[in-house]
């Protein structure tokens, strides 16, 4: 590390600390050939995860954007922002884990739908009409009727709708 003052690459670590939310290491440095402390500070490079839309345009992965859509088909249900939080923070460690970095749109919103369906049907559903992109009512009953089969396998019970 090139010395801020003199310019020389000769200098020691004299303090290393954790920052706040644990991404970043502060150093206080000391140069040999001038005696002059600085300060710098260490992170992980974030590379970005190109997401391929539908159509085959490409754009970076946002959180912001999957956040809003998730809101929207949370709205008016009992789901906490923090639970919200919780999706978002597993669905970018299972991006990363993917370890690619272009991913296909659809296994973000299958993971959503996912967990969305763990928690509330009706988001799930909301959810779903929007990334499925429902075209009218029966699309809509096609998937509660779909939804209602899952339910009722899982519970050992033999539905109506078969």
């Amino acid at each position: 590390m090139k010395c801020p003052y003199c310019g020389e690459l000769d200098n020691k670590v004299i303090d290393s600390r954790l920052g706040k939310d644990g991404n970043v290491i502060r150093r206080r440095r000391e140069c040999i050939p001038c005696g002059r402390r600085f300060t710098t500070y260490e992170q992980v490079e974030d590379i970005p995860v190109m997401i391929i839309k539908k159509d085959g345009r490409r754009e970076i992965f946002s959180r912001d954007k999957v956040r809003s859509g998730i809101q929207r088909a949370c709205e008016k249900r009992h789901i906490s922002m923090d639970v919200i939080e919780e999706i978002l923070d597993d669905l970018e460690r299972d991006i990363r884990e993917i370890d690619q970095k272009e991913v296909p749109s659809r296994v973000i919103g299958e993971k959503v739908m996912t967990r969305l369906h763990e928690l509330d049907d009706v988001a799930y559903v909301r959810f779903a009409s929007v990334y499925r992109e429902f075209k009218d009512v029966g699309d809509f009953v096609s998937e509660l009727r779909k939804l209602r089969r899952k339910d009722a396998t899982e519970k050992g019970i033999e539905s109506k709708d078969d």
